[in-house]
C-alpha cells in the first residue's frame, strides 16, 4: 500500500524543517562512531576501576572482546510498574552470557507515579522527572564502557526521559525492555462510578480505597491506557521494542523470552557486527511520524503531544502541534480502550492488540514500513504476536479479524474518523483538544469563564455551588514556567458532576491532564502559559470563552480594543517544600509546551 499522502506530506515537511538539526546531530553521533569502541579509550586505570566489581564477567571485560550492554533501570519496589525490574539484571547477565556478551548495570534512574501524586505537592515535580531521568541516564552511560544500552522503564516520564538520555550516546544501539502490565483488576467503568460518587458525596473514603486498592492491585503497569501504555504503544511503532513486547504480563514465561530475545539481539546490532542499528539513526523522522500516527490511532495520551516533541529534538528532529493535527485528520481511531472505553490494556491485547493496529495502520498506508528497527527487517515484521512453542520464543501472523470489535477495529470500519486530537488557537493561544473521548455535541462550548489559579480553588467552587451552571472553568499559572505543569485530574470527576447536571461545561488550562483526561471538552497544554505572559493571565471571571475543536478556535469574546488594554495578572509565587525549591531553574529556562517544555535541551542548543 503506498504511503497516506497526507502523511507523505507531514513528513516531508518535518524532514526539511529538521535538515540542519538532523545533520548536526548524524554528525555528532558519527563522530562518536567513529571514535571506535568506548572502552579501548579508557587508561589501565580508568579501565580497572570499571570492571573492579564485576565478579564472573571481569576477565571477559578486561579482554575488551565482548559486546558490554549497559543496563539503565528505573527500578524501585514501590511502584507497581517497577517493581518486576528488580531481578532483570542478574537476567539479563546470564542472557549476555549465552552469546559471550556481558552486562552491567550503568545506573538507575528515578521513577515517580503520577498516581500516587495526583493533588499533591509532589505532582510539581513529575515533569521535571522526564528531564532527570534523560540527565542521570546521561551520568549512566558517561563512563565509556558500554557498547550497547538496555533501558528498563515503563510509566510515563520515565520511557521519554531513558530515550532523550539515550539518543545522546545515539551511536550506540539500543532496545527499550518493558515489563507489562498488571493483570485486569476491577473494572475502569466501575472504578469511575466509583470516583463520581465519592465527588457527589455519596459513598465514602473506605468505599472509595477498596475500589481503587481492587484497581491497582498488582505489580505491573496500571491497566488504563494513559501515558504509561502510551509509551509502551510508541515504543512498538518505533520499532524500539522486540515485536510484541508492549503488553505480555510480569512474570510469565513469555515475557522471560522477550527479555531474553531483546538481549541476544542487542548482541547482534552492535557497531562490530554486520547488522549495526545505532539508536540515533533507528529514531529517524519516519520513526516519530509512526510514534504520532499510533497514538492518534489508538486515543493515546495527550501528554505525548509534549514528550514527543521533546524526544525527536533529542534526535535533531522539530516537530509541532500543527504535524500532529494534520496526521490526526487522516488517521482513524480504531482502538477503544479505557477511558476513552471500557476496556482495559488487557483487554486490547487479547483482541489483537499491537499486532493487529501495525498490521492495519500499514495497510492503509499510514504508518513507515521502511524504519530500521531493532528487531526485525522492517515494520512489518512487528505485525506479528509472540508466542512461545515448546519453550521456544516465534512470532506469528496476527489474525486479520479483530477479536473484539467493541474494543479493537479495522481501519476500514473505525469508531471516528480521524484521531482524535486537535490543535485549537485563537487570542488565548494554542492548546490541545482530545476529541476522541468527548461527544461530538459538546466539541463546542461558549460559556462565562470562572478563573482559578489552582485546583483546590475550583474544588472549593464546587462544593459551595457556584460552579452550578454553563461554565468554562480556567486553571492558569499551571505551565511548565510557574510550577512544572502538573496534572490536574482531580477536576475530572468535579467537572463530569457538573456535566451530568446538563450544563455546558469546559476546561481550559495551561496545565495537563494526560491519558486520563475524561469525557468533559478540554483546551489543555495552552501555550503561551500565563507565567510567561500568555492571554490567560488576562482573563477576568465573566469573560465570555469560546471553545470548538470543530473549527479549531479558542478564543475569549472581548472587544479587541479593551483586551489588549488588560494587564496580566502577577503569578503567584513558587511554592516551597517537597523540594519543589531545588527545580526552581529548571523552571525558570523552560521553554513552551510545544516544544517539548524541557530547559537543559534549549540551554544545550538542542
Amino acid at each position: 500500500m503506498p504511503l497516506h499522502p497526507t502523511v507523505a506530506a507531514v513528513t516531508e515537511r518535518i524532514i526539511l524543517r529538521s535538515q540542519p538539526t538532523r545533520r548536526a546531530y548524524l554528525d555528532l553521533i558519527a563522530r562518536e562512531r567513529d571514535a571506535g569502541p568506548p572502552r579501548a579509550r579508557l587508561s589501565c586505570s580508568n579501565l580497572a576501576h570499571g570492571f573492579a566489581a564485576a565478579t564472573a564477567d571481569k576477565a571477559t571485560i578486561r579482554g575488551g572482546k565482548a559486546m558490554n550492554i549497559g543496563i539503565v533501570t528505573a527500578y524501585n519496589d514501590m511502584l507497581s510498574a517497577h517493581q518486576p525490574y528488580g531481578r532483570y539484571p542478574e537476567q539479563i547477565k546470564l542472557y549476555a552470557r549465552e552469546v559471550a556478551a556481558t552486562a552491567q548495570v550503568a545506573g538507575g534512574v528515578p521513577a515517580m507515579c503520577d498516581g500516587i501524586t495526583q493533588g499533591q505537592r509532589g505532582m510539581e515535580l513529575s515533569l521535571w522527572s522526564r528531564d532527570v531521568i534523560a540527565l542521570s541516564t546521561a551520568v549512566a552511560l558517561s563512563h565509556a564502557m558500554f557498547d550497547a544500552m538496555a533501558l528498563l522503564g515503563i510509566c510515563d516520564k520515565i520511557v521519554p526521559g531513558l530515550l532523550i538520555g539515550a539518543l545522546r550516546f545515539g551511536h550506540l544501539p539500543a532496545i527499550l525492555v518493558p515489563a507489562g502490565p498488571m493483570p485486569s483488576g476491577l473494572a475502569n467503568k466501575e472504578k469511575q462510578r466509583i470516583r463520581q460518587l465519592y465527588a457527589e458525596g455519596k459513598v465514602g473514603a473506605d468505599a472509595l480505597l477498596d475500589a481503587e486498592a481492587a484497581s491497582y492491585h498488582e505489580a505491573g503497569t496500571c491497566t488504563f491506557y494513559g501515558t504509561a501504555n502510551s509509551n509502551q504503544m510508541m515504543m512498538e511503532v518505533m520499532g524500539l521494542h522486540m515485536p510484541g513486547a508492549a503488553f505480555v504480563n510480569p512474570g510469565s514465561k513469555l515475557r522471560q523470552a522477550l527479555t531474553r530475545a531483546a538481549v541476544h539481539r542487542l548482541a547482534a546490532i552492535g557497531q562490530d557486527g554486520n547488522d549495526y542499528r545505532p539508536l540515533g539513526v533507528c529514531v529517524d523522522e519516519k520513526a516519530i511520524i509512526n510514534a504520532a500516527v499510533g497514538l492518534l490511532a489508538t486515543g493515546g495520551s495527550t501528554n505525548h503531544a509534549i514528550h514527543l516533541p521533546a524526544i525527536a529534538r533529542a534526535a535533531g528532529i522539530i516537530i509541532d502541534w500543527e504535524d500532529l493535527d494534520r496526521l490526526s485528520s487522516v488517521a482513524p481511531l480504531i482502538a477503544r480502550v479505557y477511558p476513552n472505553g471500557s476496556a482495559d490494556i488487557n483487554h486490547f491485547h487479547a483482541a489483537g492488540g499491537m499486532g493487529f493496529v501495525i498490521a492495519s495502520l500499514l495497510d492503509a498506508g499510514l504508518l513507515h514500513r521502511d524504519i530500521l528497527t531493532v528487531g526485525g527487517h522492517d515494520l512489518r515484521d512487528y505485525a506479528r504476536a509472540p508466542a512461545l512453542d515448546d519453550d521456544r520464543l516465534v512470532w506469528r501472523d496476527v489474525p486479520r479479524q479483530s477479536g473484539d470489535e467493541t474494543i479493537l477495529r479495522d481501519v476500514t470500519r473505525p469508531f471516528a474518523p480521524d484521531g482524535g486530537l486537535r490543535l485549537v488557537s485563537g487570542n488565548l493561544g494554542r492548546a490541545i483538544f482530545k476529541t476522541s473521548a468527548v461527544d461530538g455535541e459538546r466539541w463546542t462550548i461558549e460559556a462565562p469563564a470562572r478563573v482559578f489559579s489552582d485546583q483546590d480553588q475550583v474544588k472549593a467552587a464546587f462544593k459551595a455551588g457556584d460552579l452550578d451552571c454553563d461554565v468554562v472553568v480556567v486553571v492558569r499559572f499551571q505551565g511548565p514556567r510557574a510550577n512544572g505543569m502538573p496534572e490536574l485530574h482531580q477536576l475530572t470527576p468535579l467537572l463530569s458532576v457538573l456535566q451530568d447536571r446538563g450544563h455546558r461545561v469546559a476546561l481550559i488550562t495551561d496545565g495537563r491532564m494526560s491519558g486520563a483526561s475524561g469525557k468533559v471538552p478540554a483546551a489543555i497544554h495552552v501555550s503561551p502559559e500565563a507565567a510567561f505572559g500568555g492571554p490567560l493571565a488576562r482573563l477576568q471571571d465573566g469573560d465570555r470563552v469560546r471553545l470548538c475543536a470543530h473549527r479549531g478556535t479558542l478564543d475569549v469574546l472581548v472587544d479587541a480594543e479593551e483586551w489588549l488594554a488588560r494587564q496580566p495578572v502577577t503569578p503567584p509565587p513558587a511554592a516551597m517544600g517537597e523540594g519543589r525549591e531545588l527545580f526552581a531553574l529548571l523552571r525558570q529556562h523552560a521553554d513552551g509546551a510545544e516544544a517539548g517544555a524541557s530547559a537543559f535541551l534549549t540551554a544545550a542548543g538542542i
